[in-house]
């Protein structure tokens, strides 16, 4: 009897499902530069917890692929989660879910790895491990069970996954992840009782075990954790950190796949990091510190990669793209090199106070579609208590730039219900969004002018761990309907108005706010069926209502009560680098409204990074300005 232990290959079973469902082309093998290593020994697959076309262009699972594959007697494949109705052909069929590659069952491998994107992929997560056949918790598995991993940006509040996982490795995976997949691997082959390889994984640095953690509750039910006594957990994992990013390969596996996916184009990591010091922005706190590429390397890696893959577009991406200290010298170099070829360099982030005209011409190459950026608040008050750093003056400046040099539509994003919020900030929105207009228009010629286009998206402010604003709450729903109402009565007309989802938004709050408690809750509503829950089509709030009353779990108050700065939190052994001094003394300045500069253009401005991560000061040579 085969069971989905046994490495066999489901692609038999899988082929017979494709005329059933929409997309097959998801499913199907043989990508233009897929690894395939039949011979190793140690297998592990990771995988993405959304379908085919989100998952495969990212760059994170990207980088850990070619890095196992590069490993002796290692071999790394890939899954994704398949969409609805392929998932539920594959339970009625009693088909597990399979690696892209060999089509091996992602329940025979040694290792699987569980990307943890973002806090909406919960269930995504539960339906991952249901479809694999793998207990939901990791106190339930067994022996032979795959040690089941995690990783990614949302790992900084790791409690609400963290009984899903074996290992969760916080920071820069590109080191740990071999050394937990050699640490798998020895002592597999020895024939090691699972628990050991778990005592063994607490022992690498930056990888936490939870079943190691003994829980506590506080008042109002909110659990934290502490190492049990006796083993080898710790009291706080510090994230790992590649401190020379300039060593590691720009150049991540070149997948080419069949099917349009986001962000189909090549993508260049020039920069890890931001210390521009926002203070509602979780990566960039976590990311910390500032690593560039040298120009060199970019543009050596840009060249193979569009000579491997075919692409006409390439991306260089990072937090904050045209912070580079060398961005101009290298988008002259490559609009040189690609001239006549019909091939796009973009820019996935522009800051205001660093594009200009020069930087919009050097952008466009023989395009010029559109601009986004990001002034996050309509007046200069809310600006600084977000310490975004830009002033009115750098947005009028921006359009000036980029509709005079031939732009015709930019897009600007806000957050709203941020700390301290008046209605008078929420209608500095408004008033922003309609001068930017006056002027856009002013810029561009007679005949071009109806052709003029300004749109604005505005999200709900979500409070996120190892921030300075960790400690605050979410604006409750219904105060966040009356100000939406209120921006929408006062948006200028010629500027199109969009939304977040105040619901999704509520939930991606209670998820980044809670403990270990909020688990339960998540098993229960993939049992009620919430899957796939960052898709609009499918997100239901209500199947979270009725799982949270199942249990017992209070969700409004998990993000509409905030959290003392004196208290344990639920991610307090969790470390990104950054110091908790730092960030109260930042939450305090947030509430007089004062600003701190970037440290890479003004000097340290005492996060703890650098001295926490080994003593190294890894911003030398980095320094702008």
């Amino acid at each position: 009897m085969i069971t989905i232990r046994d490495r066999i290959n489901l692609w038999p079973r899988i082929e017979q499902l494709l005329d059933c469902i929409q997309k097959p082309s998801r499913y199907i093998d043989h990508e233009f530069g897929a690894v395939k290593k039949d011979e190793a020994s140690f297998r592990c697959v990771l995988i993405y917890p959304d379908t085919y076309e989100v998952g495969l262009p990212n760059q994170g699972l990207a980088i850990l692929y070619n890095i196992l594959n590069q490993q002796e007697d290692i071999a790394c494949e890939r899954a994704y989660v398949p969409w609805i109705d392929m998932g539920d052909l594959m339970r009625e069929r009693n088909v597990p879910l399979c690696s892209m590659e060999s089509y091996f069952p992602v329940a025979s491998f040694d290792m699987v790895g569980i990307q943890i994107p973002h806090e909406l992929a919960a269930t995504n997560i539960l339906e991952t491990l249901d479809l694999a056949g793998i207990p939901l918790f990791a106190r339930d598995r067994a022996q032979e069970d795959a040690i089941v991993c995690g990783g990614g940006p949302s790992v900084y509040n790791p409690e609400p996954f963290a009984p899903f996982y074996d290992a969760i490795m916080i920071g820069d995976g590109e080191e740990v992840i071999c050394e937990v997949a050699g640490c798998i691997k020895e002592l597999r082959e020895q024939g090691a009782p699972r628990a050991k390889i778990l005592e063994a994984l607490a022992a690498i640095d930056g990888v936490y075990v939870p079943l190691l953690y003994d829980e506590h509750t506080d008042a109002l039910g909110r659990i934290y954790v502490t190492p049990k006594e006796g083993s080898p957990a710790k009291a706080c994992i510090t994230k790992r950190l590649i401190p020379h990013f300039a060593d590691t390969d720009p150049l991540t596996s070149c997948l080419v796949p069949y099917v349009e996916v986001v962000h189909d184009r090549l993508s260049i990591e020039v920069l890890r990091g931001c210390a521009r010091g926002c203070r509602f922005c979780q990566a960039g706190m976590t990311y910390r510190p500032v690593r560039e590429r040298p120009s060199d390397q970019i543009v050596a890696s840009v060249i193979c990669g569009l000579q491997r893959t075919g692409y006409d577009e390439v991306s260089l991406t990072s937090l904050s793209s045209t912070d580079h200290s060398t961005l101009e010298k290298t988008l002259r170099r490559l609009n040189a090199l690609l001239s006549g070829s019909a091939t796009s360099v973009s820019l996935p982030s522009e800051r205001l106070d660093s594009f200009g005209l020069e930087m919009a011409e050097l952008v466009a190459g023989e395009k010029k579609s559109g601009l986004t950026f990001a002034p996050e608040a309509g007046t200069q008050r809310m600006r600084d208590v977000i310490n975004k750093g830009i002033t009115e003056d750098d947005l009028m400046n921006t359009v000036r730039a980029a509709f005079g040099a031939g732009w015709l539509r930019m897009k600007l994003y806000f957050m709203m219900g941020l700390p301290t919020e008046t209605d008078e900030d929420v209608l500095g929105i408004a008033d922003l969004c309609g001068r930017a207009l006056e002027l856009a228009k002013s810029c561009v010629p007679g005949p071009k002018k109806s052709a003029v286009k300004i749109s604005t998206s505005v999200a709900v402010f979500i409070p996120k761990a190892q921030t300075p604003f960790q400690w605050c709450a979410q604006t409750e729903r219904e105060e966040v309907l009356r100000r939406q109402k209120l921006l929408a009565s006062a948006m200028p007309k010629g500027v199109t108005l969009h939304y977040h989802d105040h619901k999704a938004s509520f939930l991606e709050a209670v998820l980044s706010r809670s403990g270990r408690e909020l688990a339960p809750v998540i098993a229960e509503a993939h049992a009620k069926g919430a899957r796939f829950d960052a898709w609009t089509e499918c997100f239901d709030l209500n199947r979270w209502h009725e799982a949270a009353q199942a249990c017992n779990v209070d969700i409004e108050a998990r993000a509409t009560v905030p959290f003392n700065t004196e208290d344990p939190l639920p991610w307090s052994h969790i470390s990104c680098g950054v110091s908790t001094r730092f960030l109260k003394r930042e939450w305090q300045k947030a509430q007089e409204g004062i600003l701190t500069p970037d440290c890479t253009m003004h000097g340290c401005t005492g996060c703890g990074v650098c001295p926490t991560l080994k003593g190294q000061n890894v911003l030398e040579g980095v320094r702008r300005g």
